[in-house]
C-alpha cells in the first residue's frame, strides 16, 4: 500500500504539473483570442481617425494591434504601415493599405480560435487524468492518516502551543537558505575549476560563493528548527508503524554534532545535518521515527520528530508508544529514566529492541548485563559516539555488532553514523530482518534538499506561465 501511495502521488504530481502548464497555455491562447475579438471595432476606429485626419487616433489603434494581434498577423502589418503613412501625411496611401484589413482580421480571428481550441484539446485529457489521479492520491492519503491514529493520539496528548504560521513561514525561509547553500557551493566549485574563465570573473564568482555559504549557514541554523515536522505530522505521512527512538536528554548535545560526510560528499561545505539527523535517515528504512522531546525546550532538536509528554505522567505515554511501535531504538545513558525504559522494553517482543552503546563507557556495558535476561558481555571501545549495536533473538539471546569498518574494508568513511547504520543493518539481518542500504540512507536529508531545490525550476516555470496568463506577456 505504501508503494502504491507513492506511485499514485508521484503520478498525480507529474500529470498535474503537465496539466496545469497545458491549461495555463490554453488559457493564454483563449485570452489572446478573446482580446482580439474587438479588432473589427478597432479597425473602424482607425478608419474614422484617418477620415478625421487624427494621427493620435491612428497611432493608438496601431499600438492596440501590436499588443493584441498574432505575432505573424497580416492585419497588424497593414495597420502599422497605414499608421506610418498617416504620420507622414499620406492619407490616401494609408487608406489603400487598409483596404483588405477586414478580411485579414477575420483570418487572424479564425487562426486564434483554432489555436485556442487545439490547446484545450491537448490540455483536457491531461486535466481529466490528473483529476482522477489526484482524487486517488487524496483517498490514499486519507487512508494513510488513519493507520497510525492511535499513535497520533498519544503524541498529541500534550502539545506545546506555537503560532500556526511559524512552520510555513520558516519553510520558505529554509528554502532560501538551501538555495544559497547549493548556489554558493557550486559557485566555489566553478570558480576553482573553470580555468577558461578570466581571473576577474572567477574572483567575482568565488566571492559570491564565499559570501553565500555563511549566509546559508546562519539562515538554516535559525529556520530549520522552526520548520521541523511534528511527530503527529510525521506519523500521518506514513503507512508504516512508527520507530520509537529513546535516549537520555543529556545525549542531545553530542547527537547534535555535525560529522564529516561520507565518500565524495566529504567537502565540509555541505555538512549541515547532525548525527541524529543522519541516524534517523537510516532508521526511516523501517518507518517514521519519533522521540520524546525535552520538557520546556523552546525549539525541537533536529532528527527524530519530537513529541512532548507531561512531566508527571511521561511513563504511560512511553509505554503506549512502545506497544504501538514496530521498533524501539534505545541509546544507553546515565539517567534513571533510560534504565526504566530498558526494563520496560523487555516486556516487548525481543526483536523490537535495538540498543545503541556509547563508546568509552564500560560502566554502561556492565550495567546493561544486569538488566538483560542474557548478558551481552560488551567490551567498551573508547573514542566513538556509538561503539556497539545490540539486537536480540526471540529468546533474548543478544547479537552484538561492533560499529566501524568491516574487516578488510578498503573504503573509509568520515561520518560516524554511517557505521552505526551499517551495524544496525547487519544486526537486524542476523535475526532475520532485512533492510537494504541503511548506510547510504544517512544522506537522505541532503538528497531531499537537492531534490527540493531542483523542483524550484519547474515551479518557477509554472509561476511564469501563470503570470503570462494574467498579464498577457
Amino acid at each position: 500500500m505504501r508503494t502504491l501511495n507513492r506511485l499514485v502521488t508521484a503520478a498525480a504530481a507529474v500529470v498535474g504539473y503537465v496539466a496545469l502548464l497545458l491549461a495555463i497555455s490554453a488559457g493564454v491562447d483563449l485570452r489572446e483570442a478573446s482580446a482580439f475579438h474587438d479588432a473589427p471595432a478597432q479597425y473602424a476606429a482607425f478608419v474614422r481617425a484617418l477620415d478625421s485626419g487624427s494621427p493620435d487616433g491612428t497611432r493608438a489603434v496601431a499600438r492596440w494591434f501590436d499588443q493584441r494581434a498574432p505575432s505573424r498577423s497580416e492585419s497588424r502589418s497593414s495597420i502599422r504601415i497605414a499608421a506610418d503613412a498617416a504620420d507622414d501625411g499620406e492619407l490616401d496611401l494609408a487608406r489603400r493599405f487598409t483596404g483588405d484589413v477586414a478580411a485579414e482580421i477575420a483570418l487572424d480571428q479564425q487562426a486564434l480560435d483554432e489555436t485556442s481550441a487545439a490547446a484545450w484539446d491537448r490540455a483536457l485529457p491531461w486535466l481529466v487524468i490528473g483529476a482522477v489521479l489526484t482524487a486517488g492520491a487524496l483517498v490514499l492519503r486519507h487512508q494513510r492518516r488513519k493507520v497510525n491514529i492511535r499513535a497520533v493520539e498519544v503524541v498529541n496528548a500534550f502539545v506545546p502551543p506555537q503560532p500556526w504560521w511559524r512552520r510555513p513561514v520558516f519553510l520558505v525561509v529554509s528554502a532560501f537558505g538551501y538555495t544559497f547553500m547549493i548556489g554558493g557551493f557550486f559557485a566555489v566549485v566553478a570558480a576553482t575549476r573553470a580555468n577558461e574563465l578570466p581571473w576577474a570573473a572567477r574572483g567575482i564568482i568565488l566571492a559570491g560563493g564565499v559570501v553565500a555559504l555563511p549566509i546559508a549557514y546562519f539562515v538554516l541554523k535559525y529556520s530549520r528548527p522552526r520548520s521541523a515536522t511534528s511527530a503527529a505530522q510525521t506519523l500521518r505521512a506514513d503507512w508504516r508503524e512508527p520507530v520509537l527512538y529513546l535516549r537520555g536528554f543529556g545525549d542531545d548535545p553530542e547527537a547534535a554534532v555535525v560529522d564529516e560526510l561520507p565518500g565524495m560528499l566529504s567537502t565540509g561545505l555541505l555538512s549541515i545535518h547532525s548525527r541524529e539527523e543522519h541516524l534517523i535517515g537510516a532508521l526511516r528504512a523501517f518507518g517514521p521515527v519519533v522521540a520524546v522531546g525535552r520538557p520546556g525546550e523552546q525549539l525541537p532538536h533536529l532528527g527524530a520528530a519530537r513529541f512532548y509528554l507531561p512531566g508527571d505522567d511521561w511513563q504511560s505515554g512511553v509505554l503506549q508508544l512502545m506497544e504501538l511501535s514496530q521498533l524501539i531504538v534505545l541509546r544507553l545513558g546515565d539517567g534513571d529514566g533510560v534504565w526504566w525504559e530498558v526494563d520496560q522494553a523487555k516486556t516487548q517482543p525481543p526483536r523490537k529492541l535495538v540498543l545503541l552503546i556509547p563508546g568509552g563507557r564500560p560502566d554502561l556495558a556492565e550495567r546493561l548485563d544486569a538488566h538483560l535476561p542474557k548478558p551481552a558481555q560488551i567490551v567498551a571501545v573508547p573514542g566513538k559516539w556509538t561503539s556497539h549495536v545490540v539486537v536480540f533473538e526471540k529468546d533474548w539471546t543478544p547479537r552484538v555488532q561492533p560499529v566501524g569498518p568491516f574487516p578488510g574494508e578498503k573504503n573509509k568513511y568520515g561520518a560516524a553514523v554511517f557505521y552505526v547504520a551499517r551495524a544496525v543493518q547487519a544486526g537486524m539481518r542476523e535475526i532475520g530482518v532485512r533492510k537494504r542500504a541503511m548506510g547510504p540512507r544517512i544522506n537522505s536529508h541532503l538528497l531531499a534538499v537537492y531534490g527540493k531545490v531542483l523542483l524550484l525550476v519547474p515551479a518557477l516555470a509554472l509561476v511564469v506561465s501563470f503570470l503570462r496568463l494574467i498579464f498577457l506577456w
